[in-house]
């Protein structure tokens, strides 16, 4: 198969994504980062990069966004969201860190293959993302992509979902939002 052809197979994959997140899941969401004072978010390998550029887009409408484990992340406080992007949603440090803002009473959000993981179950706010784990062996959900592409992209694009219905919600256009756009590169 040519690399277009594989680029094609993967959009596919990842239109049937569409069909199977809720919209009720994802309005959670949004409105968890509403009401929130400020917003962490965290995620392991691909799935943090993904985690990221979603706080580098609240960042641009705004909004107090701040990356786990970043030197200029501020204390995380009970009027705060923590959003963990973890396909497994057992990742160990990810794990620690769900533990901990659920004892500092924050409100977490698990977006991840597996509502029912450690995480998941730890999260006030759930939001299933279809997708295969890293270990395909067990999975119901079949991909061309190796390991946890196809959820760490559908990650990336959930966020990008998230960001534009916060902003239809805020009145915010891109406009607006350039204009916190680094400027000293």
């Amino acid at each position: 198969m040519k690399t277009p052809q594989y680029l094609a197979e993967i959009i596919k994959e990842l239109n049937r994504s569409v069909d199977l997140i809720s919209n009720d899941e994802a309005e959670k969401l949004v409105n968890g980062i509403l009401e929130s004072k400020k917003i962490f978010v965290a995620g392991a390998g691909r799935s943090g990069f993904m985690a990221k550029s979603f706080a580098m887009r609240m960042m641009h409408m705004g909004i107090d966004a701040y990356v786990i484990g970043e030197t200029v992340t501020p204390n995380f406080e009970k009027d705060d969201i923590l959003i963990i992007g973890s396909g497994s949603g057992e990742t160990k440090g990810l794990v620690s860190m769900a533990e901990k803002a659920k004892s500092i009473g924050g409100t977490i959000a698990a977006v991840t293959i597996f509502p029912e993981s450690t995480i998941g179950q730890l999260a006030d706010i759930t939001i299933k993302l279809p997708g295969s784990p890293k270990d395909q062996s067990e999975s119901d959900f079949k991909t061309i992509q190796p390991m946890g592409s196809l959820f760490e992209q559908t990650l990336l694009l959930f966020y990008d979902a998230v960001i534009l219905r916060f902003m239809e919600k805020k009145g915010l256009d891109t406009n607006k939002m350039y204009g916190r756009h680094a400027n000293l590169e």
